[in-house]
């Protein structure tokens, strides 16, 4: 006999419950949940930890707090209310809102003593310049404004509102901090390689010729920020593999489940 629930006046089965999170398209982030409790079950048994992740009595209290706190449940009448109306029980509030601290503790012992190796490896795609920009179709123009520039007879910003093309006139050609990973790969390259106050002459790009001067270089730092990005981009990639190598869904009949 299948299990029922009631939504409204609707009832649904147990049976009903893959297609109707197919159609709400609800089925990626279900299998992406459960993939990540499993990791969080069979990571400390594989590591030959004795325990499963755990939170402390104040992390747990701060956790649940600042939970209620951001749904702006700030008396217990209220979250009374809202858990009646959302039929869930303390205990159950208890266990979402330490759910994201157990995580992070899964990422930091499974990939805290990578962080620095993969911060290494995407340095040059996470340095961060400030530059200055003017394209224009016409190339003879192109020159003139770039010996207008080095020869100091006007200023960057002043010619890219007058002339250039692109949005960055609004700003006077300047653009940024960007990480290098985001400019055309040819832009990336010159900027690279490029002293800040360095004005390039016209380079052709597709229809553009373009004038570019380094204004500064920000190299990428692994602060506490950097940290915490590093760390969430290798469990997104572990994540993305294991959904695609064990994330097939299939309906099973429940007799041969119990068997």
């Amino acid at each position: 006999m299948s299990d029922l629930f009631q939504v409204g006046d609707r009832v649904v089965t147990d049976h009903q419950l893959p297609t109707l999170l197919q159609r709400y398209q609800l089925m990626p982030q279900l299998v992406r949940e459960i993939i990540i409790d499993r990791a969080l079950e069979t990571f400390p048994q594989e590591q030959g930890l004795q325990e499963e992740f755990t939170c402390t009595d104040e992390e747990k209290q701060e956790a649940i707090e600042n939970f209620y706190q951001q749904k702006k449940l700030d008396t217990e009448e209220k979250r009374q209310a809202w858990r009646e109306q959302q039929g869930i029980t303390p205990e159950q509030v208890a266990a979402i809102a330490i759910r994201p601290l157990l995580i992070d503790k899964f990422k930091e012992a499974k990939w805290g003593n990578r962080v620095e190796s993969h911060f290494l490896k995407r340095k040059n795609d996470l340095d961060q310049v400030v530059y200055s920009l003017i394209r224009i179709q016409d190339y003879g123009l192109a020159q003139e404004i770039y010996f207008r520039i080095q020869e100091g007879e006007q200023s960057f910003s002043e010619l890219a509102r007058e002339y250039s093309k692109g949005p960055e006139a609004r700003t006077g050609g300047l653009l940024g901090p960007v990480s290098l990973s985001q400019p055309h790969p040819m832009l990336a390259k010159l900027l690279s390689i490029s002293q800040p106050g360095q004005l390039w002459a016209p380079r052709k790009l597709a229809q553009w010729f373009l004038i570019i001067r380094l204004e500064k270089y920000i190299p990428a730092q692994l602060d506490d920020a950097m940290r915490r990005r590093m760390i969430d981009e290798l469990f997104e990639n572990w994540l993305q593999k294991e959904i695609k190598n064990n994330g097939k869904v299939q309906l099973l009949d429940s007799s041969s489940v119990a068997s």
